[in-house]
């Protein structure tokens, strides 16, 4: 049976605009012995992607300052109450707040999602296969909350060097019957993964697994093809 390991790799470093993610994680990888290999995952959380990319913002804390910020970062708003905006981003996620973070920040200031999450993942794998001859995965991760269940979970909002569905639409299960609608969104189940072993304090900004199935391994990305269309969403 396949066995996944799910290490945390810890940095005392303060990301900040213009600094380098890979060597940062590549100091990371060897502070906790590990010898990277062919088709092993890399997971950085996105707000240490945000801050190296400059998405941090001046923020006062007030109301009107919130409000203001989540509506520059909001393609739409779908649902208000109190503080807290259900909110659609320019990227296309539906989440609260357009992802902003407001905490594990400097004062007076904000942390804004990747620009393009997609695009970053793509650049750091590059990054690190040039650095280091490996061909790995790399997942950037967020803490969405679910649709109709209580609780956060992380997903994943940008990936290159997998599959980010498993797609299993025209297979049997094991009855034999036809699968028609299950697709596994493989990036997400791997982000909610590295989550529990994440520190929420911001010192483990990386996380290294071991052991996916190379199956899962490929070029896809979240922006076409976790992302569902307007046009297959019922409640739109």
């Amino acid at each position: 049976m396949a066995q996944l390991v799910v290490t945390p790799l810890y940095s005392a470093h303060r990301f900040g605009s213009g600094d380098e993610l890979l060597p940062h994680l590549l100091t990371a990888l060897s502070d906790a012995s590990i010898t990277v290999e062919d088709f092993d995952l890399l997971v950085v959380t996105s707000k240490v992607v945000s801050k190296v990319e400059g998405q941090v913002v001046s923020f006062n804390g007030t109301e009107e300052a919130r409000e203001s910020l989540i509506e520059s970062q909001s393609r739409r708003i779908l649902r208000r109450r109190g503080g807290l905006r259900i909110t659609e981003t320019h990227h296309g996620f539906v989440n609260a707040n357009a992802g902003i973070d407001f905490s594990n920040t400097e004062p007076e200031t904000a942390v804004l999602l990747p620009v393009d999450a997609d695009k970053s993942a793509r650049a750091l794998r590059a990054q690190f296969s040039h650095a280091t001859g490996k061909t790995v995965g790399i997942v950037i991760t967020d803490t969405f909350g679910r649709t109709w269940r209580n609780g956060v979970a992380d997903v994943a909002l940008g990936a290159a060097g997998i599959q980010v569905i498993d797609d299993l639409r025209g297979q049997s299960d094991d009855s034999g019957r036809l699968l028609e609608v299950t697709q596994v969104a493989i990036a997400d189940e791997i982000a909610s993964a590295a989550n529990l072993v994440v520190a929420k304090d911001g010192s483990t900004p990386f996380v290294h697994i071991r052991g996916l199935a190379t199956k899962h391994f490929g070029s896809s990305s979240v922006a076409e093809h976790i992302i569902r269309p307007a046009n297959e969403d019922l409640f739109r």
